[in-house]
């Protein structure tokens, strides 16, 4: 990382970003056909950068944009059931300002709080190839460097999970040993961080009862008790 890297240059090398080509060509298809109910609405079709508090000291990490949620709002975790879920929890838990994303200037603030995500684009099927995540994942790791005051990472899903212990091992941070294996609630600690693991409020999990708001509730009570 460049000392005079800053959220505001990532921001833009991951918003010009055309590294995979397969992830450009399904974002901007996705633009091009989408749903009747979006069929009015302007794509961002690009990749997404995170966003949220530069002080923040919890760091959220999901796996990639939605194609016609953040891939059409231009911002993460919006537009999409996923993020209702995410934003109510971070309103409870005191991290965001009010309890949905709609669109980027809705008026949502996040205090102490940030949120990015392992892959930039939306990917088919919601399943990055290796490659795709191995061009995305230095944008994360340049993130967590000037996100100074980050103290807990929260990991929706075991994609984010196994992105954020490599994140942190490229970061030089203590190794965690052994492994740990992802799961609700799962702890790892790695240098100054601790790594939080929670099931992605995905409706996959939320429709089956798989996650539910109490469960993921604790996750962010628990960031909130480490800070």
């Amino acid at each position: 990382m460049s000392p005079r890297d800053s959220i505001s240059r990532i921001t833009a090398e991951v918003v010009s970003c055309r590294k995979c080509p397969r992830l450009v060509e399904w974002r901007e298809e996705a633009a091009r056909n989408p749903p009747a109910r979006f069929d009015a609405e302007t794509y961002w079709a690009r990749p997404l950068p995170g966003f949220g508090d530069p002080r923040a000291r919890v760091l959220v990490i999901g796996l990639a944009p939605a194609a016609h949620g953040g891939n059409r709002t231009g911002r993460i975790f919006t537009g999409d059931r996923s993020g209702d879920w995410l934003f109510r929890a971070l309103h409870r838990a005191g991290f965001a300002n009010q309890p949905e994303s709609l669109h980027r200037k809705d008026g949502l603030r996040l205090s102490d709080c940030y949120v990015a995500a392992a892959v930039r684009c939306a990917p088919p099927s919601n399943k990055p190839a290796v490659g795709e995540r191995d061009n995305c994942l230095p944008y994360l790791q340049r993130e967590l460097a000037v996100l100074r005051n980050v103290k807990v990472m929260v990991a929706l899903g075991s994609f984010a999970w196994d992105c954020s212990l490599k994140v942190l091992k490229a970061a030089g941070e203590r190794p965690v040993v052994p492994r740990p294996r992802f799961t609700h609630l799962a702890e790892a600690r790695a240098g100054r961080y601790l790594l939080l693991g929670s099931y992605h409020p995905s409706q996959q999990n939320t429709f089956t009862g798989t996650l539910t708001e109490k469960a993921f509730d604790a996750v962010f009570e628990r960031a909130r008790k480490e800070i």
